[in-house]
């Protein structure tokens, strides 16, 4: 592949840090959309009279539009450039606005989940490989910083706005999806002020496959993985299901609560990768296996005793291995893979690291429903422990 000019450029050019940042924006006025929902599952659950395990299939649509998005963006944005597209995913940004703001089914609902699937899949691939393209070679660890600082800063920023606004007004649905179109108005300028993609060559045989790595890049992108996918599975389900252990095990039936659990859950997530960003790969990853080990033995805790605390610290430690894992795996793929796949193994990361974080909440939300909230839970709290001391065990064997 013949390398676009404007890759070229950020390439050979030492751009400001501020550049950096300004670009991780796009990250995160996207992920405050992604999230700000979840303090708000348990009134349309009230509203509309569905299940748990409509809940968690609600929040995997989600994921599904997400996944169905990474199989083709990272290759579409390594090819033809980020622009073409980023513009398509904000418009699925806003159209999932418009839905979510009028939303009165649960189809309305699942569809807007679905579209902002979509918005994420592409930013987590083309926007994330946008931020590290701004930084260049020599700014490669801070760019990778920045793109994982931007998302988990967005997905704890969108729920607390929401919780504020759920207990400030009484009908906070249209005013809170109104600054969510204001917060993405502000994404597309960001997105307008990237240079043009000017491709000068192009392969006709070209085509979409599955997404991929070169293989001198397939261990990086298996450590990343191993460690991403239990820290992400473990803060989707305090997402999808955190609001309804608070409110039927703990009697904690405010919004403000919720989303406030949610936002400390991603702010740790947030703050640790600076604290622990000069650490080795492998020591954040190890740390980030602990920290959802420690997780899920809070969550058993919180369920048996019917204690909000425990779940409260669940969230924080969820966070932080969410974010250590993320860390790390970008990282690996901001040191090491080329240039034009650099999207492509974003997805493949993302892909890796979501399947699970559909799959278990979901089974967990029907588990619920058949063999009640506490047994539901303690049966995910003991896989996805056992889970991340098999991936601590990896990182130990493949990563010295």
């Amino acid at each position: 592949m013949v390398m676009s000019p404007d890759q070229a450029e950020y390439i050979g050019s030492a751009p400001r840090d501020w550049r950096i940042w300004t670009t991780a924006w796009l990250v995160t006025a996207v992920f405050v959309l992604s999230n700000s929902v979840t303090p708000l599952y348990v009134h349309w659950q009230r509203e509309m009279g569905f299940s748990n395990g409509t809940l968690t299939l609600i929040f995997a649509a989600y994921i599904a539009g997400l996944l169905a998005t990474l199989l083709v963006a990272g290759q579409i944005s390594d090819r033809y450039g980020r622009k073409p597209v980023l513009f398509p995913g904000l418009v699925a940004a806003v159209l999932a606005c418009v839905l979510f703001g009028t939303a009165s089914t649960v189809a309305s609902l699942l569809l807007a989940r679905l579209l902002s699937g979509i918005a994420v899949g592409v930013i987590v691939s083309a926007g994330m490989a946008s931020v590290v393209d701004v930084g260049g070679i020599s700014r490669r660890h801070t760019a990778s910083l920045a793109a994982s600082v931007a998302m988990v800063l967005g997905a704890g920023l969108g729920p607390l706005l929401s919780g504020i606004l759920a207990v400030s007004l009484t009908r906070p649905v249209v005013p809170l999806f109104g600054i969510q179109l204001l917060i993405l108005a502000s994404a597309f300028a960001v997105a307008g002020s990237l240079p043009r993609s000017r491709t000068t060559a192009r392969n006709s045989e070209w085509r979409l496959r599955m997404p991929s790595v070169p293989q001198a890049n397939r261990l990086h992108l298996i450590l990343g993985i191993v460690i991403f996918a239990p820290g992400i599975t473990s803060t989707s389900f305090i997402l999808s299901l955190g609001p309804s252990l608070l409110k039927k095990l703990m009697g904690v039936s405010s919004p403000f609560v919720a989303g406030a659990m949610a936002c400390l859950m991603f702010l740790s997530a947030t703050s640790v990768q600076f604290l622990l960003k000069k650490l080795s790969i492998r020591s954040q990853f190890l740390i980030g296996t602990l920290s959802v080990f420690l997780a899920m033995v809070c969550v058993a805790i919180a369920v048996y005793t019917s204690v909000s605390t425990p779940l409260v610290l669940a969230a924080v430690l969820a966070g932080i291995g969410q974010g250590l894992g993320q860390l790390g795996g970008l990282t690996l793929i901001g040191l090491h893979v080329p240039e034009h796949r650099r999207a492509e193994a974003n997805a493949v990361l993302n892909i890796g690291g979501y399947i699970p974080a559909a799959i278990l909440p979901v089974s967990t939300g029907y588990l619920i429903d058949y063999l009640g909230l506490a047994t539901g839970a303690s049966i995910f709290a003991v896989m996805l422990a056992t889970a991340s001391v098999a991936a601590a065990g990896f990182v130990r064997v493949k990563l010295r």
